[in-house]
């Protein structure tokens, strides 16, 4: 795994997730439709700004009783939790999705999960308890807001998931905001703030030439061109 220090993570969570998109772009290492989820994946909490940490994977389903074979007892799970460094972030595929019945987030276990070290959790399932969730300070990106947890329980962990149209292995970078989720590639995390420089000043020069008085259609063709 690359080495990315909790300060570099630190200066990526208090960027605009569309803006590390940008940034990213400008690397040239995937396409450019790729390495972000879909709308459907919702912030909860707009207001309490970004989330970024290490991806920490589960599977889980919640429409029957879980069996033998599909049941990762708690304990496990916990200790799979530390498998991975923090700050963390649990990435959940609901196997009852697009349409889960049961959550599995909600005040219990924003709170066991916070005392792991995880920051939030992305799901393509629920949550519930979103006012003692959002008075903790757990960030939570979701399809939807369920009543109940039904038959709720975890199927496997710390295995690729795809969530909201993006797959998402043990230990990638996870970052969401009011924009929604991206993934940022380990190998490039240092590199992001100078791209994202590089990128204002452009943008910067573009809307002072369009806010200026003396706006010229000629120099605007020249910045958009370039």
């Amino acid at each position: 795994m690359t080495h990315v220090t909790p300060d570099q993570l630190e200066a990526l969570r208090l960027m605009q997730s569309c803006t590390i998109a940008n940034a990213i772009e400008t690397f040239e290492i995937k396409p450019r439709n790729e390495g972000f989820m879909s709308p459907e994946i919702k912030c909860m909490f707009p207001g309490l700004g970004g989330m970024i940490g290490y991806a920490v994977t589960a599977v889980i389903a919640a429409d029957s009783p879980p069996t033998s074979n599909m049941n990762v007892p708690r304990p496990d799970w916990f200790d799979q939790i530390l498998q991975i460094p923090e700050p963390r972030v649990v990435v959940m595929h609901d196997l009852d999705a697009p349409n889960p019945v049961g959550s599995f987030w909600g005040e219990v276990q924003s709170n066991i999960h916070r005392r792991l070290g995880c920051t939030g959790t992305v799901t393509d399932g629920g949550v519930r308890d979103v006012d003692e969730m959002q008075e903790l300070g757990f960030h939570a990106f979701s399809s939807s807001v369920l009543v109940s947890h039904a038959y709720i329980h975890i199927v496997d962990v710390n295995v690729p998931v795809n969530v909201g149209g993006l797959r998402v292995s043990p230990g990638d970078i996870v970052m969401g905001d009011k924009h929604g989720v991206l993934t940022i590639p380990a190998e490039i995390a240092s590199g992001i703030p100078e791209a994202v420089e590089k990128i204002e000043r452009r943008e910067r020069a573009i809307i002072d030439l369009c806010r200026s008085a003396d706006f010229d259609l000629d120099r605007l063709k020249e910045l958009v061109g370039r």
